[in-house]
Parts: structure tokens; sequence; C-alpha cells
């Protein structure tokens, strides 16, 4: 036969238990959710497409806004853009595909170089030398009444296949 204290006690520890897990669950949501969401990546206006001219890539810049967890940043962030056409206009992301370093357009040779480890990209981002195991990675790209919209993604470098961060 069970004593009133140990009924006591056992009730408490039940409703203690079903209170501490009622507790538990929204709280490891809200803390361990935003780690394993996916960043949300929109549209971003690059400007004009009048500011490009055909057959010469351009840097342009523009503001991402980045959702980490909870903490919201601003960063602003560069690519490179070449325009082939009025509707054709293929957008670089700024980073190596060897080991992430960025690169510049050397306009005395029509090439892009990477200065980290010697890796040379031809206009169309084709590996022309050098130990960088894929083309340089294209960005979506939209033109809409005449201005440049992009989504920014991030890609694994060093790898063969494109895979995105």
């Amino acid at each position: 036969m069970i004593s009133r204290r140990g009924f006591f006690e056992t009730v408490i520890a039940v409703v203690a238990g079903v209170v501490g897990l009622g507790l538990s669950i929204p709280l490891a949501g809200y803390s361990i959710w935003p780690a394993l969401k996916k960043r949300e990546t929109g549209w971003v206006d690059l400007g004009p497409i009048e500011q490009l001219k055909s057959g010469e890539p351009k840097q342009l810049e523009f503001l991402a806004t980045q959702m980490d967890g909870w903490l919201k940043t601003s960063i602003t962030q560069w690519v490179w853009a070449v325009r082939h056409s009025d509707e054709e206009i293929t957008v670089y992301s700024p980073i190596c595909t060897h080991l992430g370093c960025g690169y510049h357009w050397d306009p005395g040779e029509g090439q892009f170089a990477c200065p980290c480890h010697g890796s040379i990209f031809s206009i169309d981002g084709k590996v022309l030398a050098g130990p960088a195991p894929r083309p340089l990675d294209t960005l979506p790209v939209k033109i809409e009444n005449g201005r440049l919209f992009i989504t920014y993604e991030q890609f694994k470098s060093g790898t063969k296949e494109k895979v995105a961060i």
C-alpha cells in the first residue's frame, strides 16, 4: 500500500515532468529551428542593363541582406556580369571555384585571373589554366523593365560539381 506522502510525491513528479516537457518542446524549436532552416534568397536589383557593354565584364556591387538564425545582417557584395546581347547576360559568382579566393578581370589578357593559385578563366567562365576544378559559378538572372536582377548564392569550393551551400 502506498502512503499518502508517496502518492503526493508521485503526482508532483508526474505534473512537473509534463510541465517541463511542455516547456522544453517550444524552447528547443525556437533555438534549433533557425539553424536547420535553409537561407532564403530573393531577387536583387543590380541596376539598368545599359550600364553593361557587350562583351566587356563589369563588377557590380549590391547590398545583400542575410538571415543567419535570428541575426539579420547587411553586407556589400559584388558579382561579375557579362552582357552578350540585349537579352543575354551572364552573372558570375565572385568566388574562385578552387579555394574561394576573389578573382579579377584582366583586360589586357582578356580573361579572369585568380591571384591565389593561378587559376585563369575565359570570358565565358571556362577554366583555361590552374587548379580550378570547374568553370566559374553562374547565378540565376532575370531582366525586367530594362533592369538586371540576380539571386545571389554561394557554392562549395574545391569540388568538380556545383554544390550550393
